[in-house]
């Protein structure tokens, strides 16, 4: 299902794409932008990942450099059931993270620095496992695919200022200005309601599959939480440079975007939390021995009890280093 609806989504931005094409240049536009957009969608199919982290600066790391984070990621992705993925730091106070990847063999996570600063290891390990969901979910290659696409056309669409149609209705824009106009507003427009659309029906799935890989939802809850209140607070410049990225963070990047309407790239943080902690309760009702926000469980966890959140005075310095 997953493959017929990323078809289908392909199919729809690619339209997008010579749509635009058409108003800017006509026939003939249309037909460049077909060209283009066939070779951008298998140009991403295998490079979009790589392009995404060459966006936000991510470095990878390993189990020398990362001990800590690298060994959350590889024992959540053992109890999913996944190959290992490759592990990634973005240098960024803004606490957030995403997963890239065509496919589960060929994926990979990336935590902000300020993700890795700002949260306790139990809070770490649901944000990962959200993520590691997405990857399971094979959410990674349409959502990376959506972004290169989208802002390909969002491109595309600033071009037609410099394009005001010609005489020659067959070869230049059929709609004059006006068409110019359309191609300038509604096409990145409708490319953003598709990005919305992506993003907003698959972060509740994904944060239901990863409160089940770690084992304790109200971990992801908290970290939901907290990220959101840093998110508004801290900007992500690279993220405000690449707009058409946003849908991919667990948590909206962009500054103005808090509300859960058709306009807001994420579901309102607040339900997604509401959500999680109703999973747990059904969880605690199953189970004999309660989950607290406050003190997890000891049983309950799914990664090693050591790492950070265990107390003390000095500030968590961050497994990057």
């Amino acid at each position: 299902m997953n493959i017929v609806r990323t078809a289908m989504l392909l199919a729809v931005m690619t339209a997008l794409f010579m749509g635009v094409g058409l108003l800017i240049g006509g026939k003939g536009g249309m037909m460049i932008a077909l060209v283009v957009a066939i070779g951008m969608n298998v140009f991403s199919y295998w490079n979009s990942d790589r392009m995404v982290l060459s966006m936000y600066g991510a470095k990878e790391v390993d189990e020398r450099t990362a001990p800590e984070y690298y060994g959350i990621v590889r024992d959540l992705a053992t109890r999913a059931g996944l190959p290992m993925p490759r592990v990634f730091v973005i240098n960024s106070d803004q606490p957030n993270a995403f997963a890239t990847g065509r496919n589960p063999e060929n994926s990979a996570v990336a935590a902000s620095t300020g993700l890795l600063q700002a949260l306790s290891y139990e809070e770490v390990a649901g944000v990962m496992a959200h993520e590691l969901a997405h990857i399971q979910n094979r959410d990674t290659l349409t959502m990376t695919l959506t972004a290169t696409l989208a802002g390909a056309i969002s491109m595309l669409a600033n071009f037609a200022m410099f394009f005001g149609g010609g005489n020659n209705r067959e070869n230049n824009n059929p709609l004059g200005f006006v068409g110019v106009l359309i191609a300038m507003i509604v096409a990145p427009f409708a490319a953003m309601l598709v990005q919305m659309a992506i993003s907003r029906t698959r972060e509740y799935s994904a944060d239901k599959r990863g409160a089940e890989i770690c084992g304790n939802p109200l971990w992801l809850a908290s970290a939901l939480g907290k990220i959101a209140v840093a998110a508004g607070r801290v900007p992500n410049n690279d993220a405000e440079r690449n707009p058409a990225t946003a849908h991919m963070f667990i948590i909206n990047p962009l500054s103005g975007e808090r509300m859960d309407n058709l306009f807001s790239t994420h579901p309102n943080t607040e339900n997604r939390i509401a959500a999680l902690q109703e999973m747990a309760r059904t969880m605690q009702a199953r189970s004999t021995e309660p989950v607290r926000a406050d003190n997890p469980s000891r049983k309950s966890r799914s990664v090693p009890t050591t790492g950070w959140g265990r107390g003390g005075s000095e500030p968590p310095k961050g497994p990057w280093s």
